[in-house]
Formats: C-alpha cells, structure tokens, sequence
C-alpha cells in the first residue's frame, strides 16, 4: 500500500488451568487449559508471572498489572489479587510506570516498573518498613521479631482442603531433633491454615514502594512463602521478609528482615561444600554476577553468569542440593552442577528444578507428588538429570514451578507438566498427580512462555502463522 510495508502484530493469547475459583462462572478447577478472555480492545498481553494461591497476573502490552481469577471468600488472595474475578483487569497502583515483571508468594505480591523501581503488598511481615537499614559496606542491623511483629500464618502453607492421602511430611528419614522440629511446624501450619482467615485487614497492605540504596535498578523479582529476592540491573541481590531458615543469606536465622538487605552471593571466597567431610571450602565460585532468582517456600536460590547455582534457606527435603537435609544459611554453590551451565531456574514449596544451556533438566528437593518428574516419589537432596522418555531428544528452555508442580517449555514448542494435581493444575484434564513429565497438548497455538502459580499454570502464547 503506496509502498509501505504493513506489520501484522499478533495478538497475544493467555491460557490458564488449575485453582482459579473466581475465572468462571461454576467456580470449579480448571482441568484443561482454558482460554482467559479479555474486553474487546481492553488491551492485549505482553507475559504471564502466575500469581499467588487463588489468583492469576500477567502483564499487558502497556505495561498494566492485570489479575484475575479469586473469589471474595477466600481470605489473603482476596485482598493481595485486587478484588479481581471473572474478568482479567489491571491492578491500582500508586505509580503510572509500566509494570516489566511481576511475582507473587502465598501471601505477597511485588512488582518492578521500567524505572527499576519496586512496589510489594501483601502481608504486613512480608512488605519492608521502607527504611534501609545498613549499607553494604557497613553490614546489615537486622531486626528480630518483637511483641506484635510475629503473625500466626506459618510459611509451609498447604491447602485449606484435604491434601488426599500422600503424606506431606517427606520422605526423607532423619532422626535428629532439629529436623523434627521442622516436621512438627509442617503439621502446626497446616492446623494454623486451615483455623485461620487471613482475610483481616489488619495484616495486609496495599501496594508501596520498596526503598532501596541511591542508583540501586532492580531487573527482576521472585517471591517466596513469605520472602522476597530482588535482582539489580547490575547482578547484586537484594532480599527482605521472612529469615529463619537462611532464605535470606544472612549466616544466621534471623526470623524477620523488615529493610532490603544486600544477599553477598558471589565475593572472592563464595561458599563451596564438600560433601565427602560435610564442611565448607572457601573457593571461587564461577561468575561476577547474579543474573537469576528463584524462591521457594522456605529456600532461594540464584545462578550466576557463568552458570553456576548457588541455594540458601530450609533445607529439610535437599532442596538446596547439598546432598543433605541442613538448612543453609549463606549462599552455598551446588557444587555437583559445577561444570554445568545453568541457564534457568525454578522453585516450589519444597523442590528446585534447573534448565541446563543444553535444554537438559535438573531436579532436586521434596518430591511427595512427583514433582520432580523422576518417576518416583523419593526425594532427592542432590540434583537428578530427567530422562524421562518423553524429554528424550527435547531441548527445555524455560521452567516454572508452582508449590508441588512443575511446568516446562522446549524449543519446539511443546509444554509438559508433572507433580501435584489435585486441581488440575498440569492442565492434563483429569486430577491425578505425574510423576514424569506429561505433555499438555494445546492446538493452534505457538507457546511462548508458561508461569505456575501456587495451585495453577499460565500459558502465553501466539496463534499460528
């Protein structure tokens, strides 16, 4: 036309399966994927981030926080998703910015604009006091619990319904008294969960900006059961929230961190474990910056440039790979994918999976319904390569991992999940849990990018050319 060369943008597609009670009208799980509607000409989608328990985000082209899928019964996901049911619509926020990327834990959600500025609501212990508290040069005063500060909804969260009849307190053995301790609070919060209504405004908060250092940019954010990791422009690692188990990267069990804290991930003598005597080497860890983040439940964990991963937090079902079940309280290398390039990963309640640059697949951690994918339903405290049939000859290139699930993306385009599937969250149409990774087979589509939420799967995607 007169010349000019007209671009057909495609319009962007979002499919969702899994707890979302509010995304339909019968407030049932969604078994398959089901195509999330959009007002005609509302706007359209730039990338899916999962959401919390009970609700779905994703980000518009425009650079809105869209949520969508809860239901005004359901106590905290009520209150942190924004009130959002059947239809998906941007998020208030106290900033004009466009939203680059999203996470949301059980009980928080953060966001990171364009400007690198970073906004989190949720949960009161769960957002900072948005005081800095020490400078990296001086160290970090950290603030313990006092009268007031400690709220009765533990971090293991489990389902305020019936889990079915696979145990939830691991199947690592173990004797020692701390570890039994960490059994108890399992039992201790599911009580807690399922007496509670988290619906209170006292405990939440609306959205605020999270202040950091001057000139610190943030990139990218994950959220865990109740902590938050943020990554810089620059590869350093910020985190606040809950720290008792290490998740942190503190060196100690320090319960509440109500200030952003600079993580030191890699310095000139990062922590490396040798498994063979169970003490620490001081030895270099390969890489000069952080350029990933992950949360789990209780643990966190970051890979570098070079490759390397790098855990820290609860450790009771070897999700932090150290071929044990300690906690870790400083970043620890996972000195068993040494050698290996790391390019992506992901973390659940209790488990961790990796994505190698040769499309390959790692997995450590709890794996009580087969969310690892190995087949079994034992956990692994040191990292499984996958090599399930259905991955034979299929290079992975993204993961995602909800509390007991896990999703994949492969370079041809194909989407597999395995794990927990109570609410249909591996999208397979039925609710029996996989323990090996089980195509989702969605027609028409080109795949793009998937995100787990708590209980439920995202799938950006395009239509066909």
């Amino acid at each position: 036309m007169n010349g000019e060369e007209v671009v057909l943008k495609k319009e962007r597609l979002v499919y969702m399966w899994g707890y979302l009670p509010g995304a339909l009208p019968q407030r049932t799980p969604l078994l398959s994927p089901v195509l999330a509607r959009v007002p005609p000409s509302a706007y359209s989608w730039r990338d899916v981030s999962g959401g919390g328990c009970g609700f779905a985000m994703a980000i518009s082209e425009s650079g809105k926080l869209i949520t969508w899928g809860s239901t005004d019964d359901l106590g905290q996901s009520y209150v942190t998703s924004g009130k959002h049911g059947e239809i998906p619509e941007p998020f208030p926020l106290p900033t004009e910015a466009s939203i680059v990327k999203a996470a949301a834990g059980w009980a928080h959600c953060v966001v990171v604009t364009d400007c690198g500025e970073v906004y989190t609501w949720g949960w009161k212990e769960c957002v900072p006091s948005g005081k800095v508290v020490g400078e990296p040069s001086t160290g970090v005063s950290l603030e313990k619990d006092g009268p007031g500060r400690q709220s009765s909804f533990l971090p293991e969260q489990v389902s305020p319904h019936s889990q079915g009849t696979k145990s939830t307190a691991g199947t690592v053995s173990s004797t020692s008294g701390e570890e039994n301790t960490k059994r108890r609070r399992l039992s201790s919060a599911k009580q807690t969960a399922e007496a509670s209504s988290s619906g209170d405004d006292a405990l939440a908060t609306l959205p605020r900006l999270v202040t950091l250092n001057p000139g610190v940019r943030i990139a990218s954010v994950a959220a865990g059961g109740r902590h938050t990791l943020a990554l810089s422009d620059i590869g350093q690692v910020w985190g606040w929230g809950y720290g008792g188990e290490g998740q942190l990267g503190l060196g100690s069990r320090i319960r509440m961190v109500s200030s952003p804290h600079l993580i030191p991930c890699i310095d000139s003598t990062s922590y490396v474990k040798d498994r063979s005597t169970s003490e620490g080497q001081h030895l270099r860890v390969p890489g000069s910056y952080v350029k990933g983040v992950a949360c789990g439940g209780r643990h966190s964990v970051v890979i570098t440039d070079a490759g390397a991963v790098l855990a820290f937090g609860w450790g009771l079902y070897g999700q932090c790979g150290q071929g044990s079940t300690d906690d870790e309280l400083s970043p620890t290398c996972v000195s068993s994918l040494l050698g290996i390039r790391i390019e992506g990963v992901a973390a659940g309640l209790w488990h961790t999976v990796c994505t190698s640059a040769d499309g390959d697949v790692y997995a450590f951690g709890g794996n009580q319904f087969g969310q690892l994918g190995t087949g079994a339903d034992k956990a692994e405290t040191l990292p499984r390569l996958l090599d399930s049939p259905s991955l034979e000859n299929v290079n992975v290139k993204s993961v995602s991992c909800g509390a007991r699930h896990t999703a994949i993306i492969t370079e041809d385009g194909k989407v597999f999940c395995w794990g927990w599937n109570k609410y249909g969250q591996l999208g397979l149409g039925d609710v029996i849990d996989r323990n090996i990774p089980s195509e989702v087979i969605i027609e028409g589509c080109v795949t793009k990018n998937v995100a787990c939420g708590w209980w439920h799967t995202l799938l950006l995607a395009e239509p066909p050319t």
